[in-house]
């Protein structure tokens, strides 16, 4: 699993986006109405007349009802309850299962439009994005390489950028010649993190690289790092860089901690070189494994369909968890009295005593789900 990417609960108005508000709440929208829909069909099927099915606003939260008819629900048997209130939950379980089988099959499915495979395109740079510039990233690149880590989809990006993020920083070969020619004196000095720079603090193109000579010493030089590192092997010792050359050394970007300098290859244009943090770039480039055939097919609609089918699964399956906690005022509440009623009132004559176990089930129930409720809240808002 990507350290990168980790799982967030998501709370509209502090950590969802703005931009994904129409998914989410879209999602809600239509988990709801397949929710009670299978409460209306299960209840037809157990000959149950409903009153009416409308959809609703709560603040600005959307959801939906089926108003059963009580008296024909309380004359049919438990089992016959049962079924009724567990339709919902079990129509939101299938939505979610079909938002996943639609999720992996999604290249599949849009095979005669977009192709996959061969990298990912960008979709959109933040304007606050390092990757900006005249050699930086443009909507519509096709990025195929992080350093020496091929990139042929969205997972192998996140990848890439995991281990480039969590390894020590890759070095680059360069013949003695060139190391001669393009080095210069320099002093180094220490920064406040350990590591060490030799470079003009200003520049923009010059990057401070350490290297061990043929005596194994370490040694520092500032080195334009366009014309360091491109048409290089990539290297982390003298040792990867003997087998072109037995005059070459590997020189390796000498940054702050968590600063890496990062060859980005998206052909047919000049790679671009990243220096930075590699999540700042996770978090300021969109991408997509989608590549449209036709130039008349727009780039952002894979990103569409998949960012809100992964909704609906969250948001579906998320439905048919609560409401199968025994919990007041959830469906949980009537799934367990009618189970109860089934299982228990041979066994047990008394109801009081009946009622009373069904009692504290739901209260703790409610209690457990309450309680993780206000800690997600408290972990997200907390942040």
């Amino acid at each position: 699993m990507s350290r990168i990417s980790d799982y967030q609960k998501t709370v509209p108005g502090i950590n969802l986006p703005v931009n994904q508000l129409t998914y989410f709440f879209a999602a809600v929208l239509i988990s709801g109405v397949v929710h009670e829909i299978g409460h209306g069909i299960a209840a037809i099927r157990e000959q149950v007349r409903f009153n009416g099915f409308g959809i609703f606003l709560f603040i600005i939260y959307p959801g939906a009802f089926v108003d059963l008819f009580t008296t024909h629900l309380q004359l049919i048997s438990p089992v016959q309850q049962l079924r009724i209130f567990c339709a919902g939950i079990w129509h939101n379980f299938v939505l979610a299962l079909l938002g996943i089988l639609a999720l992996v099959l999604l290249p599949v499915i849009l095979l005669p439009f977009y192709y996959t495979g061969v990298g990912v395109l960008i979709t959109e740079v933040a304007e606050d994005s390092p990757a900006i510039g005249p050699r930086g990233l443009f909507v519509g690149d096709l990025v195929t390489h992080l350093q020496d880590c091929p990139v042929t989809n969205v997972q192998d990006w996140n990848e890439c950028l995991d281990t480039i993020a969590y390894e020590p920083q890759i070095g680059y070969c360069i013949s003695a010649s060139t190391l001669q020619q393009l080095s210069f004196p320099v002093r180094a000095y220490k920064r406040l993190d350990g590591s060490t720079e030799c470079c003009n603090n200003h520049s923009l193109t010059d990057v401070c690289f350490s290297y061990r000579n043929n005596f194994n010493k370490r040694l520092h030089t500032c080195l334009p790092a366009r014309k360091a590192v491109e048409a290089t092997q990539v290297c982390r010792s003298n040792k990867d860089c003997k087998k072109s050359s037995s005059s070459s050394f590997c020189i390796i970007p000498s940054l702050e901690t968590h600063t890496r300098l990062i060859k980005v290859k998206h052909p047919p244009q000049i790679d671009m070189l990243y220096v930075g943090h590699p999540l700042h770039l996770h978090y300021t480039v969109s991408i997509t494994s989608f590549i449209p055939r036709f130039n008349f097919l727009s780039i952002d609609l894979p990103v569409i369909v998949e960012t809100f089918v992964k909704y609906l699964i969250s948001l579906s399956g998320a439905l048919a968890i609560v409401n199968a906690v025994p919990c007041f005022a959830l469906d949980g509440q009537w799934i367990l009295n009618s189970f109860l009623d089934a299982t228990l009132t041979s066994v047990i004559g008394d109801n009081d005593v009946k009622d009373l176990i069904g009692f504290f089930i739901l209260l703790g129930g409610s209690v457990l789900l309450a309680a993780n409720v206000t800690l997600g809240l408290w972990m997200v808002t907390a942040r």
